[in-house]
Parts: structure tokens; C-alpha cells; sequence
């Protein structure tokens, strides 16, 4: 079956059966390896996309809910060569430690400040509750997110 759907502004269609996880056509059909497999269940964050604006786990949203929406994975939250700004704050605090829940935290941050660019320490925390990352620099990552504020909104 075709499925046809938007891509960080690029419109694709796929030839998979419907229930095939998102991540699955993200990864292996489009190429997109930014978001990454955690717990196969929708619980851990590591895959974290946003289908027509809202966060969701690709691992755990079936293909056909895709269809004629729009996704944004953690490549589409920029144009090339310009990091989100989170992206940067993340990387200028040096707040990442191995990196592999990072897409989606940074997937889920931008997708708050976009919404609420003057969210406080409380809003970050409860959005990115979510979002496990295992090397314990969740603190770093809230203020990373908090120094990303005043530029979430011109991206």
C-alpha cells in the first residue's frame, strides 16, 4: 500500500503495509537515522517526532497514521548548515553526554518553546518528563532548553 505524506516539508509516499511503525519508514525507507529506536513501546522519547504539530513516538505510531499529515523529524527542525536553536544550546552547554535520546528531547523542547517561547523551568521539566536519557544530564539539557528560549522563536 502507498502512503503519502510530508517530510520535513518534503512530500513522499511510501510503499509499505499501513501498521509499519513510523520510525521504521523513517529510518529504513527514507534515511532519516536522527531519531533513534529506545524501547520499541513509545515510552522512552528516543524516537520522538511531531505529526501535524504534536509529539509523538515513532516507533509506536503506525504508518497510517501518517498519511496526508506532516512530520518533522530532529533534521527538519532547521534549514542546513543552522541548528535549532536548542540544538546549539544543547551543543554550547555541552549538554548531551552519548547522544542517543537527544533527538528527542530536542524534537519535544523545540516543539514547547515553539508553542510557549516564554516557558519557565517548571513547563520544561513536566514537557521533557518524557524523555528518558540514562547518562543523567537532565539538568543540563532543562538549561540548555532554558537558554534556548529567546531564539526558538526566530527559527
Amino acid at each position: 500500500m502507498t502512503t503519502p505524506f510530508t517530510v520535513n516539508g518534503r512530500d513522499v509516499t511510501v510503499d509499505a503495509q499501513p501498521d509499519t511503525p513510523l520510525l521504521t519508514v523513517l529510518r529504513e525507507d527514507l534515511g532519516l537515522l536522527g531519531s533513534r529506536f529506545g524501547c520499541g513501546l513509545g515510552l522512552c522519547g528516543a524516537c520522538f517526532v511531531r505529526l501535524d504539530g504534536h509529539v509523538v513516538p515513532a516507533c509506536d505510531t503506525p504508518l497510517w497514521q501518517a498519511e496526508g499529515k506532516d512530520v518533522v523529524t530532529v533534521e527538519g527542525l532547521s534549514e542546513p548548515g543552522h541548528a535549532h536553536p536548542v540544538q546549539q544550546a544543547i551543543l554550547d552547554r555541552q549538554a548531551a553526554q552519548c547522544g542517543f535520546c537527544i533527538s528527542g528531547i530536542v524534537v519535544n523542547a523545540a516543539t514547547l518553546l515553539d508553542e510557549q517561547p516564554d516557558a519557565d523551568e517548571e513547563d520544561v521539566v513536566a514537557a521533557l518528563d518524557r524523555n528518558l536519557c540514562r547518562c543523567g544530564v537532565q539538568r543540563r539539557i532543562v538549561d540548555a532548553v532554558l537558554a534556548a528560549r529567546s531564539g526558538a522563536a526566530s527559527s
